[in-house]
């Protein structure tokens, strides 16, 4: 039998092996197309106004959609980590329905809502095409993520804090805003960070809502399937560039101390 050191070393190497297959399926792509793309063919992408517009209306539209978004979010996430109701399972599963099906079905599901019976002549028609469908679409796909990260959030918070301060005369609002949030504002700002950048790399949904006024996502398909890959890569590397600055900030947030929580 081999000694109990040489098992373990076997065994780390192994996963360290298969570990980092994994990884390099991960990294491989993204280096790949950063490395075959040169210099002057992103600085003509950068002066491109089609460009930076796409990029701009990207990241202000899905801003803007979790932003507002968030205002219901937050309530809903509070709900789900405080309160025990018939059916409470049943939507925890329905919120995440988006993240499951197709992305194109999720745009024909909001499709069908925006131009069916009574609306099809009326606002919400009129969303289609326009910079707030497409915060509609951005929304719907990733707003699971600031959810369930708020239920988290929430769920960590001592529930015996928030029942002192009510049996020492705090209102529940007052309780919500000076210990449930500021306790739970980490977690909630990391599903807010993955919110938004969920819904600023959004295709599927959105390109069924609104091929105009073009998304970046939308805006390399269309460079890629007009001109070919050599035209389209510019664009993808400079929103790989902002993706990843995404998420430098999302790990830049500090996690929580949970024992100063207990």
């Amino acid at each position: 039998m081999q000694p109990l050191h040489t098992r373990h070393n076997t065994f780390s190497l192994l996963m360290t092996f298969m570990g980092g297959l994994a990884m390099l399926f991960i990294a491989a792509p993204v280096f790949g197309i950063l490395f075959k793309t040169g210099f002057p063919e992103l600085k003509e992408a950068l002066i491109d106004r089609n460009v930076t517009l796409s990029i701009s209306r990207t990241l202000a539209i899905s801003f803007a959609a979790t932003l507002f978004f968030g205002l219901f979010s937050i309530p809903l996430a509070w709900i789900f980590s405080r309160r025990n109701f018939r059916g409470k399972r049943l939507l925890r599963g329905l919120v995440n329905i988006p993240i499951i099906i197709p992305h194109s079905a999720a745009g024909i599901a909001l499709l069908s809502v925006l131009s069916s019976g009574r609306t099809s002549s009326g606002f919400a028609a009129d969303l289609i095409g326009t910079p707030a469908g497409i915060a509609l679409a951005m929304a719907f796909v990733s707003i699971p993520f600031l959810i369930n990260a708020a239920i988290d959030g929430f769920s960590a918070v001592p529930e015996r804090l928030e029942k002192a301060a009510l049996n020492l005369g705090a209102s529940p609002a007052r309780v919500f805003f000076t210990i449930s949030l500021p306790l739970a504002w980490r977690q909630i700002l990391t599903g807010a960070i993955m919110m938004f950048g969920r819904g600023m790399s959004e295709f599927g949904a959105v390109i069924i809502i609104a091929y105009h006024p073009m998304t970046v996502p939308v805006l390399i398909y269309e460079r890629f399937t007009s001109f070919g890959l050599a035209y389209a890569r510019p664009v993808a590397v400079i929103f790989i560039v902002i993706s990843l600055l995404v998420f430098v900030v999302l790990r830049l947030i500090p996690h929580p101390d949970k024992k100063q929580q207990q």
